[in-house]
């Protein structure tokens, strides 16, 4: 049987593709954590070798995403997470600090080009908040594994565990997509490769949105295994939180796909900004460990939570997939700033200041949020109010 995004031959290696992809958001904590205490980095050269990776990674979706429907979608994820795979592979073997800045950029536009297409094949699926739901659920499954695992190596054998385990995860993603990534047909015609220019502004105001909500998520992931340690909870508790957090985070995305029909994809948007605010304020100013793991564990489950319905809302408006293709793009381009502006923070004025910041980016994402209007058939029970905020 071919696969497609409509069987489990494809939709695996879909999954296994948008965790690799998506590492980032998963490995930050641990990644930035690993620069410091292994490499001896400060925070702020430390969260500039993963802002790197993230620029690379925004390169790459820029340049391939307006390309979507020209590019054969199975190479360009082999390829790109191939090349992933060999740019951390030398990384494990290098401590020089222009080096691995090279890397990681080379690593961050290899893997986003197939993320990009990984994207884009999910948006052109039968229902795309459902497969963006049950690719997200591969994501926390994979987040326990990673976060249960990844700090014992690193504490084992040092800091070049942390890229062994990226470039298994590459290299993993690089096979799957190999053997069983889906074909997709466009939904439309020519109009497709037309460039991103004439996307009508909800979608930019969504894109720009989502790209807000990231740059808060990676400026605060960053930094939450270096908040607990520095508040003196342990290495224990912290790891703990840790794997709690990627038990959690099984759920969003399912509850997502569950109550597709039954919220509006506006609420949830407005929704998403605030609460992500809320929890960054409890984690950088309670002090208390019982505040700092529960804020800590939610964190992530917003931003998936609010993106699938974004993904959804964003699929409608788009019909080409370019957006949709862009996704590394609208999550990175905020990642990106995320862990150095968070170490420039920290650097200068301490932990509480990302808190404070967290709370500006939340008001821009809140006023851009509110220009995106669902299509009519989208908003649930209430046709005659379609786009309503």
């Amino acid at each position: 049987m071919r696969a497609s995004t409509e069987n489990w031959s494809g939709r695996i290696a879909l999954m296994v593709a948008h965790c690799a992809g998506m590492v980032d958001l998963v490995a930050l904590p641990v990644w930035v954590g690993a620069l410091i205490a292994e490499y001896k980095f400060d925070p702020q050269r430390a969260g500039g070798l993963a802002t790197l990776f993230l620029v690379g990674a925004v390169i790459s979706s820029l340049v391939f995403a307006p390309r979507f429907n020209r590019i054969n979608s199975r190479v360009a994820a082999v390829a790109g997470f191939g090349v992933a795979a060999l740019a951390f592979f030398a990384a494990a073997f290098v401590t020089d600090y222009a080096i691995l800045a090279a890397l990681h950029v080379l690593a961050g536009m290899s893997a986003a080009c197939a993320l990009s297409f990984t994207h884009g094949t999910i948006s052109h699926s039968a229902n795309p908040h459902r497969l963006f739901a049950i690719v997200n659920i591969a994501l926390g499954v994979f987040a326990i594994i990673f976060l249960g695992a990844t700090p014992n190596l690193i504490a084992a054998f040092g800091g070049r565990a942390l890229f062994a385990t990226f470039t298994a995860i590459m290299m993993i993603a690089a096979i799957a997509a190999a053997i069983s990534f889906p074909t997709v047909t466009a939904k439309v015609g020519k109009d497709s490769a037309v460039g991103v220019g004439h996307l009508r502004p909800a979608v930019w105001c969504g894109i720009a949105g989502v790209s807000c909500m990231a740059l808060t998520q990676a400026m605060m992931f960053s930094f939450v295994e270096r908040i607990g340690m520095d508040n003196g909870f342990g290495r224990e508790a912290v790891t703990g939180v840790l794997i709690a957090l990627g038990f959690v985070n099984l759920f969003p995305a399912p509850l997502a796909a569950l109550l597709e029909k039954r919220l509006s994809p506006n609420a949830v948007l407005l929704a998403g900004p605030v609460c992500q605010a809320v929890i960054a304020l409890a984690i950088t100013f309670s002090g208390g460990f019982f505040a700092y793991a529960v804020s800590t564990v939610l964190l992530p489950a917003v931003m998936i939570f609010t993106h699938t319905f974004a993904f959804g809302l964003l699929s409608k408006l788009d019909p080409t997939a370019r957006a949709l293709a862009g996704t590394p793009a609208m999550l990175m381009i905020g990642a990106a700033i995320g862990p150095i502006l968070g170490g420039t923070l920290v650097q200068s004025f301490g932990y509480h200041s990302l808190g404070i910041a967290a709370v500006v980016i939340a008001a821009a994402a809140f006023t851009l949020f509110s220009r995106v209007h669902a299509p009519q058939a989208t908003m649930p029970n209430t046709p005659d109010r379609a786009g309503a905020v």
